[in-house]
């Protein structure tokens, strides 16, 4: 089907209103948020005009943009869950546009992209300047460059599939490392699982302290809303702090730091979600540190049928280990950040020491496992020499055929004895004729026979002393040519070559005697 056709102005129209739209949909569900909110809660006084500036600063914070206050305070360590949703209505706007256009190759795609990231770009540099030195400030680059980044990412997703770019990468990728790459995702799939998991068990275990702080905040709905509300933005969070914690490089609240083998206590917000942390130091909680193991294992089960190679395999694993590692990076540093300035601060999931460990745990068990679980090349074995084919004779025709080979010899070898013997009685009668004595009569003939012979000889040698002569008269007549001058011999030629004219006379009867 051949996609639509549009003019400049056309496109240019549908990719404005693309921009805006995400722009304004993403603002209008940050204020619809705050305004329920304020709604809800006790002692707030509510106003559209202060329930729309307070959603700059959301805005802004949905983009993962830090903010800063009054003194020194700054607020980094950001909610994750609504930079995710933001990114999913940013992806959905750009595969709108793109289908609405009907966009099918990869460089197609830039305008979207570009248009979308613009405006986030825009919108976000300029909140930061008009909000000025008031009391929540914002770096305009860094809100500039964040939202562009951010919109960037989610626009360039959901055009992907579109445009085809999902395709241009698998085509550039070899199948080996498509295969490491699909192992890397699921187990990065596996350790959120695990993360969630440890997160719920937490909460589960401790659920009288979560109780106790909802109810110790406020008994009205609109507070409660705000607390859960705040749990939930920062649930995928929690859930990186705990997949880290899982690997066993922990994370820190302020002066309070956590790993599988070292327990640190202090402080913490009362927040309900931190309830899921550990008040004191377990036996069994080392033990989690073979989930990774046994997940090394399996991602070096998953690869060991990539190639009969084990060092095919090993590549494989180690593309694995190098996606998880990369990812978890990049969660574990937007998942921390400063918090206020306070005995909270900061709340850090080292991403170094996380990217290190989760690569060793895929890399290592895998490696094991894809290099001893794997097939083996089979040996080929020296080629054999080719076998002659012998082709079996009956034993009746053999012998029929010798026999009837042996006859026919024999009947020729008689043949050559009588011919041989017949030859030798005419040699020895030749040579009995030959001593007998002639009788005078041929004695006489023999010698008529040889004068015949003599005379005959006498006539040859006259006659080759004839060509002889002959060729001498030849030569000398050469000679004579030879001599003679050009005018002669043109003048001969001519002699030679001119005929007498026609007068138109009679020639003359030729008449004679014959003698």
């Amino acid at each position: 089907m051949r996609p639509p056709v549009f003019s400049r102005s056309e496109r240019v129209r549908v990719l404005v209103m693309t921009a805006a739209g995400s722009v304004v949909i993403g603002y209008a569900a940050v204020a619809a948020l705050l305004a329920l909110i304020a709604a809800t809660a006790t002692n707030a006084a509510f106003s559209t005009t202060g329930v729309l500036t307070a959603a700059a600063p959301g805005w802004l914070v949905a983009h993962h943009v830090p903010l800063r206050f009054e003194g020194s305070a700054q607020l980094g360590v950001l909610p994750l869950l609504p930079t995710a949703l933001l990114m999913l209505l940013a992806g959905r706007a750009a595969a709108g546009a793109a289908d609405r256009l009907g966009l099918y190759e990869p460089l197609q795609a830039r305008g979207v992209v570009f248009c979308i990231a613009g405006a986030h770009a825009i919108t976000g540099g300029t909140i930061a300047l008009l909000m000025g030195n008031g009391p929540v400030r914002a770096t305009p680059a860094v809100a500039f460059f964040g939202c562009a980044a951010v919109s960037g990412v989610a626009a360039t997703i959901g055009v992907a599939q579109r445009c085809g770019l999902i395709e241009v990468l698998i085509d550039r990728v070899d199948p080996v490392a498509r295969r490491g790459m699909r192992a890397g995702l699921l187990a990065l799939f596996v350790l959120g699982g695990l993360g969630s998991l440890l997160v719920a068990l937490g909460l589960a275990f401790s659920w009288s302290t979560t109780s106790n702080l909802f109810a110790g905040a406020d008994s009205t709905f609109g507070v409660g809303l705000g607390l859960f509300l705040l749990c939930l933005g920062y649930l995928p969070n929690a859930v990186v702090g705990a997949l880290s914690y899982v690997v066993g490089s922990g994370f820190s609240i302020g002066a309070v730091s956590m790993t599988p083998t070292r327990f640190t206590g202090g402080p913490v917000p009362a927040v309900p979600l931190l309830a899921a942390l550990p008040e004191h130091q377990v036996g069994f909680l080392p033990g989690l540190l073979l989930l990774p193991l046994l997940l090394g294992g399996l991602v070096g089960w998953y690869c060991r049928k990539v190639s009969d190679r084990p060092s095919t395999r090993l590549r494989a694993v180690f593309v694995a280990g190098v996606t998880v590692a990369v990812v978890s990076l990049v969660l574990a540093a937007i998942a921390g950040g400063n918090l206020g300035a306070g005995v909270f601060n900061p709340v850090t999931v080292p991403a170094g020491l996380l990217a290190v460990l989760v690569l060793g745990w895929i890399v290592l068990p895998g490696s094991f496992v894809a290099w001893f679980a794997g097939p083996r090349p089979k040996r080929v074995a020296p080629a054999a020499a080719p076998a002659i084919e012998q082709i079996p004779v009956e034993e009746e025709e053999a012998e029929e055929d010798y026999d009837a080979e042996d006859e026919y010899e024999d009947d020729d070898y008689e043949d050559v004895d009588e011919e041989l013997a017949l030859e030798d009685e005419l040699a020895e009668e030749f040579e009995e004729y030959e001593d007998d004595e002639l009788p005078e009569e041929d004695d006489d003939e023999l010698a008529e026979l040889e004068d015949a012979e003599a005379e005959l000889d006498d006539a040859d040698d006259e006659l080759e002393d004839a060509d002889d002569e002959l060729d001498d008269a030849e030569d000398e007549l050469d000679d004579d040519v030879t001599e003679l001058d050009p005018e002669d011999e043109d003048e001969a030629e001519i002699t030679v070559d001119e005929e007498p004219e026609d007068d138109g006379s009679p020639e003359p009867p030729l008449t004679g005697k014959a003698d």
